[in-house]
Parts: structure tokens; C-alpha cells; sequence
């Protein structure tokens, strides 16, 4: 199978333009295609992931990546999937998150000998001159059709900044600077990018070549993979000094049931015929697929010693009855009048990512603290009733121990 065809037979493809000319590309190794990074923090996280792995699998095929940081559009902020507007950054916070980048994407993409290149568009969106800029590419954008693109309508209604608008002539101008500079003939991006891509490729096609419809190719990554990245909120992170390595295990293997066979599929890089083997597990074998999940990511993350320690620690840590659970430590902050809820803490410990997912565990009768079943939302614990620690369980497989500090 070829990798266009793998990549489908994975569910890594959703949409894309020109079809047979994709085909060609990526198959025989002509591809140069590029996925933009908003540095918008210091570290990548599990939404960013499903990007790396299509990176990865595409170089191996002999395709030639470009990582595009957005040191310039970070100064702007992406809409999309927002219902608010970005803080701003500074150019120091920026260059910062940007290096903190190149270090984890080393671990997925190889860039030696040109085999792959990382640039920055702060590079040229930086230089550019604002009404050079309205007249030569301002001019091809119709505002009526941004306005009907689903990233905008989204937030029309709550209030979108000009600033924000002005992301999709930015990601544009983008692929337009990435042809002309590296001869990039393709990119890719979630169903929340489709217009801004289609913006880029329609401007090329405008300001360059009107026959350039079989290299300015567009494809969209699969929702899934965005929907993945929101679920967690951007809380389980590929920094192992902010998501340590049992941690980002645990998150995989506790993944929904229904789930985990998509994610082996999509994510690992387990051939696709052991993969179908388990398309009829059921039971029990789906807590070895997510055993089988959980170790195959955290290898590719973190190293194939912290995947071999966080699976051991796992099955000891079962075994024991979670005596060894990792700490979740409680700041003074977090307690209200000398006090601190069950909400706070399934939150604080990271085995919820909201008060509302805190609660609807509760609900369901899947949290306890030493062993005791909590019912009530409002059962709280002094710091001295928490004292040496108290062992907080959601399910039967996520530990955590609540210390103060």
C-alpha cells in the first residue's frame, strides 16, 4: 500500500483538492508541503500530535516537510475554534515558545541534510508594508466570502477584532511566500483551516501562476484529529515537565472504548494489518488495545525507557491498590474558607479537565477518596483532614494522590 492510500486506510484524510494530483505527489515523494505552529505557548500538546505523526509518516515516504512557525501570525492570533480573542504576546514570549517547538518536533521530523526545514513567518509578515500589502493581496480577497467562511461566522455574534480578521489574508500570504521561497506545494490543516488554506491556494493561483491548480494542493486532516486536541484542552502536554511521562501514558489509557481503535489506528505506527486484527476486540481486549495505545505513544513521545518505567509503574501501581499513586499537590489558593471540594481537587489533579467533567463523574458514582464513594458535589476536606495525603480515584485506574503543600 501507498502512503496516499495508507494515509486513508488510517482516517487521516477528510477533504482534499485535486485529488490525483495529491496522489502523484505524495506517492512518489514530490511533496513539499508545510503545517503551521502558533507558538501560543512553550510546549506542543496532544492537539498538535496527530500533525507530527502525518509529518513523520509523510517524510518517511520521502516527502519533504516544512515546519512553519507563527512568529508573525502569533502576533495576531488564529480565530478559529475561539470564542474569544488571544492574549498578545510578546516578541520575547514568542521566540521563546518558538525554540521550545524546534526541541520536540526534533523527535518526530528529521531535518538534517534538508531533509525538512523549520522556518518562521515573522520572517516576512513582519517586513511588510500595510498598504503595499492591502493592494497587492488585500485586493484578492472577497470580505463577503470570509464572512461566510465557519471560522468567522463562529464569532461574529460574540465580537471579532479587525485585527483577527486579517488572519486569513496572514495564513494565506503565507503559502503564498512558502511557493515563491521553497517551492511548497501543498498543505495541510484541520476542518477549522479549510478556508484560510483554500484563501492561500486561490492567491497563488492569482498573483503567480493561473496553472498552478497541480501544485498548490490542499488537504484537510480529519476532524477527529481537532476534536482530540480540544477534548484535553490543551492539558496534556509533550513537555515531560508539564505532562510527565506516567501522566501522558495514563491520558491514552483511559481513553474511551469506542475511541481507541481509532487512535491506534491514526496515531501509531503499528502496521495497518495488525491494526484490522483488533477491529473485533471487544471486552477486556480493548483495555490491552489502550495498554497497546497508551505504551506506543508515550515511546514515540517520550522515549522508548519512560514508556518501559510508565507501563511498569502502571501495572504496580494497579497491583498495589494505588499506594504509590503521583502527587497532586493543593496550593493555599485552592482552598475557600479553609476548605477545599471534590470538584477543585478532581480538576487540580488532573484526572478531569473541567468543574463539569468533575461533576458529571461524581454523578455517575466514579470518584472516591480512601476508598469511600463520593456522592455529593459539595464534599469538601480541610488541609489537616487531608493531612499525609488522601488517595483520590476516578474510575478504577486513575490515581492520584492529593497532598498540600
Amino acid at each position: 500500500m501507498q502512503i496516499y492510500e495508507e494515509l486513508k486506510a488510517r482516517g487521516l484524510i477528510a477533504q482534499v483538492t485535486d485529488e490525483e494530483n495529491v496522489r502523484e505527489l505524495v506517492n512518489n515523494g514530490k511533496a513539499v508541503f508545510y503545517i503551521g505552529f502558533d507558538p501560543t505557548a512553550d510546549s506542543l500538546h496532544v492537539g498538535h500530535f496527530m500533525a507530527l505523526c502525518l509529518m513523520k509518516r509523510l517524510q518517511m515516504a520521502g516527502n519533504k516537510p516544512i515546519a512553519l512557525i507563527g512568529g508573525g501570525t502569533a502576533y495576531v492570533g488564529d480565530p478559529s475554534g475561539r470564542t474569544d480573542m488571544r492574549s498578545m504576546m510578546t516578541a520575547e514570549t514568542i521566540q521563546h515558545n518558538a525554540d521550545c517547538f524546534k526541541k520536540q518536533m526534533e523527535r518526530f521530523i528529521d531535518f538534517s541534510d534538508g531533509k525538512a526545514i523549520m522556518v518562521n513567518n515573522a520572517d516576512w509578515l513582519l517586513k511588510l508594508n500595510y498598504v503595499e500589502l492591502l493592494r497587492e493581496v488585500g485586493a484578492c480577497f472577497s470580505v463577503n466570502n470570509m464572512l461566510r467562511a465557519e471560522c468567522y461566522k463562529q464569532r461574529m455574534e460574540k465580537g471579532l477584532s479587525f485585527l483577527e480578521f486579517n488572519y486569513m489574508i496572514m495564513q494565506s500570504y503565507d503559502f503564498l511566500e512558502l511557493y515563491k521561497r521553497y517551492g511548497c506545494n501543498f498543505q495541510f490543516g484541520g476542518d477549522d483551516q479549510w478556508s484560510n488554506m483554500l484563501g492561500g491556494r486561490e492567491l497563488i493561483r492569482r498573483k503567480l501562476d493561473k496553472e498552478a491548480n497541480a501544485m498548490t494542493i490542499t488537504l484537510l486532516l480529519n476532524s477527529a484529529g481537532k476534536k482530540m486536541g480540544k477534548t484535553v484542552g490543551g492539558a496534556v502536554w509533550l513537555d515531560p515537565n508539564k505532562t510527565p511521562p506516567y501522566d501522558f501514558y495514563q491520558y491514552w489509557r483511559n481513553v474511551a472504548d469506542a475511541d481507541v481503535l481509532k487512535c491506534i489506528r491514526m496515531l501509531t505506527f503499528l502496521p495497518l494489518e495488525e491494526i484490522d486484527k483488533m477491529d473485533a476486540w471487544e471486552g477486556s481486549q480493548l483495555n490491552t488495545a489502550k495498554e497497546i495505545l497508551a505504551y506506543e505513544l508515550t515511546k514515540l513521545v517520550h522515549g522508548e525507557e519512560e514508556a518501559n518505567a510508565a507501563q511498569a509503574k502502571a501495572k504496580s501501581l494497579f497491583s498495589a491498590g494505588g499506594s504509590d499513586a503521583p502527587e497532586a499537590p493543593l496550593s493555599p489558593e485552592d482552598f475557600k474558607d479553609g476548605t477545599v471540594d471534590i470538584l477543585t481537587m478532581l480538576v487540580k489533579s488532573g484526572l478531569v479537565g473541567t468543574r463539569s467533567d468533575a461533576r458529571r463523574a461524581v454523578d455517575q458514582g466514579g470518584v472516591t477518596v480512601d476508598g469511600e464513594k463520593i456522592t455529593d458535589i459539595h464534599t469538601a476536606w480541610t488541609a489537616e483532614q487531608i493531612g499525609e495525603g488522601l488517595l483520590l480515584k476516578r474510575g478504577k485506574k486513575n490515581f492520584k494522590k492529593i497532598v498540600v503543600k
